[in-house]
């Protein structure tokens, strides 16, 4: 298979997997809803209106810029990746780049459209998809979250500097599709620096 090829195939899948399994939880888990899968491992439903992690900043101007700076992101990734197809690089990192551009693109959609095709269900009811009521407006959506991994938690011991003695669990963070492809990325970069990043060569 080409590396053209790869990088399609890569993302059209990636991109279609994230909003499957995103809109399925929407449209069947209320807000909050967890499903223990084992006890490090659940299905917990939350929203994020910001960045990676739950962080917010700037109310709604701060989300439109988040917006408008993953789109302007994403073009440069889009010119990373042709120039790495020209190239013909190791197909790890035509992985990597078009993981990386899938899951932007999976927040985007997430940021740019959900907020006027779900709407925002009272209660324990679930939301509707295409609702005559949406919850927002576009580049207002907020981003859909769901793999909780809290592999441990307790208490750390005392002689840990600064959060001795406090209360921990890893992982705490809830993730969804889209956020593991741009971690999956970023690691296969990393192993791959050397073609991902060739040094120009000096006379």
């Amino acid at each position: 298979m080409s590396k053209k090829n790869i990088a399609l195939l890569t993302v059209i899948l990636a991109i279609f997997i994230d909003q499957i399994v995103k809109i399925y939880i929407k449209t069947n888990f209320f807000l909050g809803e967890e499903v223990k899968v084992f006890n490090w491992f659940r299905i917990h439903f939350v929203e994020n209106n910001g960045m990676a992690m739950g962080f917010e900043f700037g109310g709604k101007a701060g989300k439109l810029f988040l917006t408008l700076f993953r789109m302007v992101a994403v073009s440069a990734i889009i010119y990373w990746l042709v120039e790495h197809v020209k190239k013909g690089s190791h197909t790890a990192v035509i992985l990597a780049i078009s993981l990386i551009f899938s899951g932007a693109v999976g927040n985007i959609i997430d940021s740019v459209f959900y907020g006027v095709i779900f709407n925002t269900p009272s209660g324990n009811n679930i939301a509707t998809l295409f609702s005559a009521e949406p919850y927002g407006e576009f580049f207002y959506g907020k981003v859909v979250d769901m793999f909780y991994f809290p592999i441990w938690e307790g208490i750390l011991p005392d002689w840990i500097p600064f959060i001795g003695g406090d209360f921990f669990r890893f992982f705490n963070y809830i993730f969804n599709p889209a956020d593991a492809y741009i971690t999956t990325g970023v690691v296969l970069l990393f192993l791959f620096s050397k073609t991902a990043f060739p040094k120009e060569k000096t006379e």
